[in-house]
């Protein structure tokens, strides 16, 4: 929470133990007034990180206005989830083997195969790395997709597994197998960047697509072939 006020962060950790309370109630905890406190609801608010709400009918007259954290706010919150995969990974090894691991990670690549695959359908591949990319943005790849002549290149500019994949880098062959079995076998995918190599994102070129397929979005970024322009 380096980015926030002493205040404002005071406000999100006391609705992250009450769960919600009004102006009120935040202004009688800090001791001050409820326009101060209302400035700094109105400032999270728009930052996305606290909500109102109207709260229950006590008596007569309107029900009370509320504040909660939203889901937003947990991100200022420590988060284990990176260091729990890797013990996770770690006792798999450690108890049972690293077979045993590896059929854990292939088990995931033939759900995501099978998840993917539902998504794609029988489109062009252009179609299909398009959606691909799409998909992957939504699980916090930030993926895009970037023509490069003949081929396509789909670009991952963030790793949310990326902690996880260190310990464990069968996580990344088997997303490129995943890939291949998704796109079909009329292309050829290759890793070209690759993050646990020392790249900043990860690349992978699909060979084999039609200049005469259907266009398949837009893109703003240039990848760092010179020849490569977005579509």
């Amino acid at each position: 929470m380096a980015d926030l006020s002493d205040a404002k962060r005071r406000i999100i950790e006391v609705l992250k133990r009450a769960e919600s309370a009004t102006a009120q109630d935040l202004a009688e905890q800090f001791s001050t007034t409820t326009t101060a406190v209302r400035q700094h609801l109105d400032a999270l608010e728009h930052s996305g990180l606290v909500e109102r709400f109207e709260g229950p009918i006590v008596g007569r007259g309107r029900p009370a206005i509320r504040w909660r954290t939203t889901s937003l706010s947990q991100e200022l919150f420590p988060d284990r989830h990176g260091e729990l995969t890797v013990e996770l990974i770690g006792s798999i090894r450690a108890t049972l083997g690293e077979d045993a691991l590896q059929q854990v990670i292939d088990r995931r690549a033939a759900d995501q195969t099978a998840s993917y695959g539902a998504a794609l359908g029988d489109q062009p591949v252009g179609v299909r790395v398009r959606m691909l990319a799409d998909r992957r943005t939504e699980e916090g790849y930030l993926a895009e997709v970037v023509a490069d002549h003949d081929d396509l290149l789909l670009i991952e500019h963030h790793c949310p597994i990326c902690v996880a994949a260190t310990e464990c880098q069968g996580l990344c062959r088997s997303e490129l197998e995943v890939f291949r079995a998704v796109l079909g076998p009329e292309v050829v995918v290759t890793r070209e960047q690759h993050v646990l190599s020392g790249d900043t994102r990860c690349s992978y070129r699909i060979t084999g697509c039609s200049s005469a397929e259907p266009d398949v979005g837009s893109s703003t970024a240039t990848p760092s072939t010179s020849t490569a322009t977005s579509i």
